[in-house]
């Protein structure tokens, strides 16, 4: 949320409006300590092949693995991932 949220904001546009958005069509949830160490884990592996790709994102992707859902998505860095659906 934040990554979109900051975005939104550096393209001068409404990050109330964007807020909604995401609240209104997004699951939330605490992550707990496994949660972490699933994120790490899944980085480590994708890092391997995707030099570039951030602790942030995997959190994000083991987050929709673990609730069944796709990351919908128009970050490179999930090109090529089957979890993704990428958004031009």
């Amino acid at each position: 949320m934040a990554e979109i949220i900051s975005k939104v904001r550096r393209r001068e546009k409404d990050t109330d409006a964007a807020w909604s958005a995401i609240m209104t069509n997004s699951k939330i949830f605490a992550l707990s300590e496994k949660d972490s160490r699933d994120a790490g884990l899944l980085h480590a592996k994708v890092k391997s092949k995707h030099s570039s790709f951030g602790l942030a994102d995997a959190f994000v992707l083991s987050a929709a693995r673990k609730l069944g859902a796709k990351v919908l998505t128009g970050d490179p860095h999930f090109a090529n991932i089957e979890d993704a659906v990428m958004l031009s």
